[in-house]
Protein backbone atom coordinates (compact mmCIF):
# COMPACT_ATOMS: atom_id res chain seq x y z
CA UNK A 1 0.00 0.00 0.00
CA UNK A 2 1.39 3.12 -1.39
CA UNK A 3 2.48 5.88 2.03
CA UNK A 4 0.11 8.70 1.74
CA UNK A 5 2.28 10.83 3.02
CA UNK A 6 5.27 10.45 0.94
CA UNK A 7 7.14 12.94 -0.96
CA UNK A 8 5.57 12.14 -4.09
CA UNK A 9 1.80 11.95 -2.64
CA UNK A 10 2.46 15.25 -1.29
CA UNK A 11 4.07 16.51 -4.31
CA UNK A 12 1.04 15.62 -6.12
CA UNK A 13 -1.59 17.02 -3.75
CA UNK A 14 0.11 20.21 -3.58
CA UNK A 15 -0.42 20.45 -7.84
CA UNK A 16 -4.08 19.13 -7.44
CA UNK A 17 -4.55 21.69 -5.22
CA UNK A 18 -3.78 24.32 -7.45
CA UNK A 19 -6.66 24.44 -10.09
CA UNK A 20 -4.92 26.67 -12.80
CA UNK A 21 -2.14 24.46 -12.99
CA UNK A 22 -4.47 21.50 -13.71
CA UNK A 23 -6.44 23.25 -16.10
CA UNK A 24 -3.26 23.97 -17.78
CA UNK A 25 -1.87 20.80 -17.87
CA UNK A 26 -5.50 19.36 -19.76
CA UNK A 27 -5.15 22.48 -21.39
CA UNK A 28 -1.69 21.11 -23.05
CA UNK A 29 -2.90 17.59 -23.14
CA UNK A 30 -5.93 18.77 -25.60
CA UNK A 31 -2.78 20.80 -27.65
CA UNK A 32 -0.97 17.87 -28.11
CA UNK A 33 -4.20 15.63 -28.87
CA UNK A 34 -5.25 18.01 -31.12
CA UNK A 35 -1.60 18.78 -33.20
CA UNK A 36 -0.57 15.35 -33.25
CA UNK A 37 -3.62 12.97 -33.67
CA UNK A 38 -5.59 15.21 -35.03
CA UNK A 39 -4.18 15.21 -38.75
CA UNK A 40 -4.98 11.85 -38.71
CA UNK A 41 -8.70 12.15 -38.85
CA UNK A 42 -8.55 15.23 -41.40
CA UNK A 43 -9.85 14.54 -45.10
CA UNK A 44 -7.40 17.30 -46.46
CA UNK A 45 -3.31 17.60 -46.29
CA UNK A 46 -1.33 19.96 -44.96
CA UNK A 47 -0.62 21.23 -48.68
CA UNK A 48 -3.93 20.43 -50.37
CA UNK A 49 -5.14 23.68 -52.60
CA UNK A 50 -8.91 24.23 -53.44
CA UNK A 51 -10.62 25.54 -56.11
CA UNK A 52 -14.19 26.14 -57.31
CA UNK A 53 -15.02 24.71 -60.79
CA UNK A 54 -18.31 25.30 -62.08
CA UNK A 55 -19.89 25.96 -58.65
CA UNK A 56 -18.21 22.80 -57.38
CA UNK A 57 -15.59 22.78 -55.01
CA UNK A 58 -12.21 20.72 -55.96
CA UNK A 59 -9.15 20.09 -54.70
CA UNK A 60 -5.63 20.08 -56.03
CA UNK A 61 -5.85 15.87 -56.28
CA UNK A 62 -8.64 16.69 -58.76
CA UNK A 63 -6.84 18.91 -61.28
CA UNK A 64 -5.10 17.44 -64.09
CA UNK A 65 -4.76 21.07 -65.78
CA UNK A 66 -4.43 24.25 -63.19
CA UNK A 67 -5.16 26.49 -66.52
CA UNK A 68 -7.96 24.69 -67.52
CA UNK A 69 -11.24 27.63 -68.14
CA UNK A 70 -13.67 28.48 -65.29
CA UNK A 71 -11.16 27.36 -62.56
CA UNK A 72 -11.11 29.62 -59.69
CA UNK A 73 -8.93 29.33 -56.37
CA UNK A 74 -10.56 28.85 -52.94
CA UNK A 75 -9.70 32.32 -51.69
CA UNK A 76 -10.36 33.34 -48.22
CA UNK A 77 -13.28 31.80 -47.63
CA UNK A 78 -15.80 31.58 -44.89
CA UNK A 79 -16.18 28.80 -42.48
CA UNK A 80 -18.38 26.03 -43.88
CA UNK A 81 -19.34 22.25 -43.49
CA UNK A 82 -16.87 21.29 -45.22
CA UNK A 83 -14.07 23.60 -43.74
CA UNK A 84 -15.04 24.66 -40.26
CA UNK A 85 -12.07 27.95 -40.14
CA UNK A 86 -12.59 28.06 -44.08
CA UNK A 87 -9.48 28.57 -45.77
CA UNK A 88 -6.40 31.07 -46.57
CA UNK A 89 -5.35 33.49 -48.97
CA UNK A 90 -3.53 30.58 -50.63
CA UNK A 91 -6.60 28.08 -50.85
CA UNK A 92 -5.51 25.41 -48.22
CA UNK A 93 -8.25 24.54 -45.54
CA UNK A 94 -7.01 26.48 -42.17
CA UNK A 95 -7.85 23.68 -39.75
CA UNK A 96 -5.83 20.98 -41.32
CA UNK A 97 -3.27 23.54 -41.22
CA UNK A 98 -3.53 24.61 -37.58
CA UNK A 99 -3.36 21.59 -36.71
CA UNK A 100 -0.03 20.58 -38.86
CA UNK A 101 1.35 24.40 -37.45
CA UNK A 102 0.88 23.00 -33.45
CA UNK A 103 3.15 20.36 -34.70
CA UNK A 104 6.01 22.70 -35.26
CA UNK A 105 5.18 25.29 -32.27
CA UNK A 106 4.98 22.21 -30.06
CA UNK A 107 8.09 20.40 -31.29
CA UNK A 108 10.49 23.96 -31.11
CA UNK A 109 9.38 24.55 -28.25
CA UNK A 110 10.64 21.30 -26.44
CA UNK A 111 13.44 20.58 -28.90
CA UNK A 112 15.11 24.15 -27.93
CA UNK A 113 14.59 23.55 -23.88
CA UNK A 114 16.11 20.28 -24.21
CA UNK A 115 18.95 21.79 -25.70
CA UNK A 116 19.24 24.26 -23.13
CA UNK A 117 18.97 21.83 -20.37
CA UNK A 118 21.85 19.47 -21.78
CA UNK A 119 24.38 22.32 -22.24
CA UNK A 120 23.43 24.20 -19.07
CA UNK A 121 23.21 21.26 -16.94
CA UNK A 122 26.75 20.04 -18.05
CA UNK A 123 28.25 23.71 -17.96
CA UNK A 124 26.60 24.47 -14.52
CA UNK A 125 27.05 21.13 -13.07
CA UNK A 126 30.79 21.49 -13.48
CA UNK A 127 31.13 25.12 -12.77
CA UNK A 128 29.40 24.08 -9.42
CA UNK A 129 31.20 21.37 -8.65
CA UNK A 130 34.74 21.85 -9.42
CA UNK A 131 34.35 25.31 -8.81
CA UNK A 132 38.05 27.83 -8.53
CA UNK A 133 39.25 28.05 -12.36
CA UNK A 134 36.77 26.38 -13.86
CA UNK A 135 33.94 28.07 -12.16
CA UNK A 136 35.51 32.13 -13.32
CA UNK A 137 35.55 30.44 -16.85
CA UNK A 138 32.46 28.95 -17.20
CA UNK A 139 30.65 31.57 -15.06
CA UNK A 140 31.95 34.63 -17.68
CA UNK A 141 31.06 32.45 -20.48
CA UNK A 142 27.84 32.58 -18.89
CA UNK A 143 28.03 36.41 -18.89
CA UNK A 144 29.00 37.04 -22.15
CA UNK A 145 25.52 34.99 -23.71
CA UNK A 146 23.47 36.81 -20.96
CA UNK A 147 24.11 39.88 -22.95
CA UNK A 148 23.82 38.52 -26.08
CA UNK A 149 20.22 39.86 -27.43
CA UNK A 150 18.49 36.98 -28.80
CA UNK A 151 16.22 38.25 -31.11
CA UNK A 152 18.96 40.48 -33.57
CA UNK A 153 21.10 37.19 -33.11
CA UNK A 154 18.36 35.59 -34.40
CA UNK A 155 17.47 37.46 -37.59
CA UNK A 156 21.61 37.89 -38.35
CA UNK A 157 21.14 34.14 -38.56
CA UNK A 158 17.52 33.70 -40.71
CA UNK A 159 19.31 35.84 -43.20
CA UNK A 160 22.19 34.20 -43.36
CA UNK A 161 20.25 30.63 -43.86
CA UNK A 162 18.72 32.90 -46.81
CA UNK A 163 22.14 33.93 -48.20
CA UNK A 164 23.47 30.17 -47.82
CA UNK A 165 20.56 29.16 -49.33
CA UNK A 166 19.69 26.26 -46.54
CA UNK A 167 16.50 24.05 -47.46
CA UNK A 168 13.57 25.39 -46.62
CA UNK A 169 12.92 21.96 -45.00
CA UNK A 170 15.51 22.12 -43.41
CA UNK A 171 15.44 25.38 -41.49
CA UNK A 172 13.24 24.61 -38.40
CA UNK A 173 16.41 22.73 -37.29
CA UNK A 174 18.56 25.30 -37.32
CA UNK A 175 16.35 27.35 -35.57
CA UNK A 176 15.94 25.09 -32.97
CA UNK A 177 19.55 25.19 -32.52
CA UNK A 178 20.06 28.99 -32.61
CA UNK A 179 17.53 29.67 -30.02
CA UNK A 180 18.56 26.64 -27.87
CA UNK A 181 22.71 27.54 -27.83
CA UNK A 182 21.85 31.68 -27.33
CA UNK A 183 19.31 30.78 -23.81
CA UNK A 184 21.41 27.65 -21.90
CA UNK A 185 23.21 30.73 -19.66
CA UNK A 186 19.97 30.55 -17.61
CA UNK A 187 20.19 27.21 -16.76
CA UNK A 188 23.26 26.73 -16.42
CA UNK A 189 23.38 30.32 -13.47
CA UNK A 190 20.56 27.54 -11.69
CA UNK A 191 22.07 24.55 -11.92
CA UNK A 192 25.50 25.78 -10.63
CA UNK A 193 23.65 28.09 -7.64
CA UNK A 194 21.68 24.89 -6.48
CA UNK A 195 25.46 22.60 -6.81
CA UNK A 196 27.03 24.80 -4.64
CA UNK A 197 24.78 24.44 -1.78
CA UNK A 198 24.74 20.82 -2.32
CA UNK A 199 28.00 19.46 -2.33
CA UNK A 200 29.32 20.45 0.70
CA UNK A 201 26.17 17.89 2.82
CA UNK A 202 26.65 14.55 4.60
CA UNK A 203 25.47 12.66 1.31
CA UNK A 204 28.14 13.80 -0.97
CA UNK A 205 30.68 13.33 1.37
CA UNK A 206 29.94 9.48 1.66
CA UNK A 207 30.11 9.52 -2.24
CA UNK A 208 33.72 10.85 -1.73
CA UNK A 209 33.98 8.68 0.80
CA UNK A 210 32.59 5.57 -0.99
CA UNK A 211 35.46 6.89 -4.05
CA UNK A 212 32.64 7.52 -6.77
CA UNK A 213 34.09 9.39 -9.77
CA UNK A 214 33.25 12.90 -10.23
CA UNK A 215 31.21 11.91 -12.87
CA UNK A 216 28.65 10.04 -10.79
CA UNK A 217 28.50 12.24 -8.34
CA UNK A 218 27.93 14.86 -10.12
CA UNK A 219 25.21 13.45 -12.93
CA UNK A 220 23.99 10.57 -10.70
CA UNK A 221 23.53 12.27 -6.93
CA UNK A 222 24.39 16.30 -7.43
CA UNK A 223 21.42 16.65 -10.72
CA UNK A 224 19.06 14.76 -9.25
CA UNK A 225 18.70 16.59 -6.49
CA UNK A 226 18.31 20.05 -8.71
CA UNK A 227 15.76 17.98 -10.82
CA UNK A 228 12.38 19.79 -9.23
CA UNK A 229 13.50 23.63 -10.14
CA UNK A 230 15.00 22.21 -13.79
CA UNK A 231 11.08 21.31 -14.34
CA UNK A 232 9.50 24.29 -13.28
CA UNK A 233 12.53 26.13 -15.83
CA UNK A 234 11.46 23.72 -18.32
CA UNK A 235 7.67 24.18 -18.11
CA UNK A 236 8.24 28.34 -18.34
CA UNK A 237 10.77 28.02 -21.12
CA UNK A 238 8.57 26.16 -23.48
CA UNK A 239 5.84 28.98 -23.47
CA UNK A 240 8.74 31.60 -24.11
CA UNK A 241 10.16 29.57 -27.25
CA UNK A 242 7.05 29.50 -28.89
CA UNK A 243 6.34 33.27 -28.33
CA UNK A 244 10.23 33.56 -29.62
CA UNK A 245 9.19 31.32 -32.50
CA UNK A 246 5.47 32.95 -33.35
CA UNK A 247 7.42 36.53 -33.31
CA UNK A 248 10.00 35.52 -35.77
CA UNK A 249 7.70 33.55 -37.81
CA UNK A 250 5.65 37.31 -37.59
CA UNK A 251 8.84 39.04 -38.48
CA UNK A 252 9.15 36.74 -41.52
CA UNK A 253 12.43 35.06 -40.62
CA UNK A 254 10.84 31.84 -38.67
CA UNK A 255 9.30 28.66 -40.73
CA UNK A 256 9.46 29.63 -44.39
CA UNK A 257 6.26 29.25 -46.83
CA UNK A 258 4.67 26.84 -47.24
CA UNK A 259 5.00 24.76 -44.18
CA UNK A 260 2.95 25.96 -41.02
CA UNK A 261 3.78 27.05 -37.62
CA UNK A 262 1.51 29.22 -35.38
CA UNK A 263 3.55 32.10 -35.76
CA UNK A 264 3.74 32.42 -39.55
CA UNK A 265 -0.39 31.57 -39.67
CA UNK A 266 -0.68 34.52 -37.39
CA UNK A 267 1.91 36.39 -39.74
CA UNK A 268 -1.63 37.08 -42.25
CA UNK A 269 -2.55 39.99 -39.87
CA UNK A 270 -0.13 42.26 -41.71
CA UNK A 271 -2.74 42.94 -44.02
CA UNK A 272 -5.20 45.83 -42.03
CA UNK A 273 -7.79 44.12 -44.48
CA UNK A 274 -7.25 40.74 -43.12
CA UNK A 275 -7.43 41.81 -40.06
CA UNK A 276 -10.67 43.49 -39.87
CA UNK A 277 -12.66 41.21 -42.34
CA UNK A 278 -11.19 37.85 -42.16
CA UNK A 279 -10.71 37.16 -38.32
CA UNK A 280 -11.03 32.88 -39.29
CA UNK A 281 -7.61 33.25 -40.86
CA UNK A 282 -5.82 34.95 -37.55
CA UNK A 283 -7.83 34.48 -34.62
CA UNK A 284 -7.40 30.75 -34.18
CA UNK A 285 -3.65 30.11 -33.97
CA UNK A 286 -3.11 33.42 -32.36
CA UNK A 287 -5.88 31.89 -29.78
CA UNK A 288 -3.88 28.50 -29.66
CA UNK A 289 -0.73 30.54 -28.82
CA UNK A 290 -2.15 32.53 -26.20
CA UNK A 291 -3.66 29.09 -24.51
CA UNK A 292 -0.43 27.16 -25.01
CA UNK A 293 1.85 30.02 -23.40
CA UNK A 294 -0.61 30.32 -20.93
CA UNK A 295 -1.41 26.50 -19.45
CA UNK A 296 2.98 26.41 -19.68
CA UNK A 297 2.69 29.49 -17.19
CA UNK A 298 0.00 28.03 -14.91
CA UNK A 299 1.35 24.32 -14.98
CA UNK A 300 4.79 26.17 -14.46
CA UNK A 301 3.81 27.48 -11.35
CA UNK A 302 2.39 24.83 -10.15
CA UNK A 303 4.82 22.81 -10.36
CA UNK A 304 7.24 25.36 -8.27
CA UNK A 305 4.17 25.83 -5.51
CA UNK A 306 4.45 21.53 -5.27
CA UNK A 307 7.78 21.08 -5.13
CA UNK A 308 7.98 23.78 -2.24
CA UNK A 309 8.78 21.55 0.69
CA UNK A 310 7.40 24.69 2.92
CA UNK A 311 4.30 24.73 1.66
CA UNK A 312 1.70 22.84 3.37
CA UNK A 313 -0.36 19.94 1.66
CA UNK A 314 -4.66 20.30 1.83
Amino acid sequence: MKNPNSPNALIFRRFCHNKLAVVGFFVLVGMFIFSFLGPIFSPYGEYALFFMKDGVEISSEEIQDFNEDGIKILRRSPPSPTHPLGTDSDGRDLLTRLMYGGRISLIIGFGVVLIQLALGILLGGLAGFYGGITDGLIMRLVDIFNCIPTLPMMLIGSSMMIVLQVPQQHRIYYVMLFIGFLGWAGVARLVRGQILSLREQEFMVATEVLGLSPFRRIFFHLIPNVLPQLIVFATLAIGNVILLESALSFLGFGLPFPYASWGNMVNAVTDPIVMRKFLNIWLPPGICILLSVMSYNFLGDGLRDAFDPKRTSK
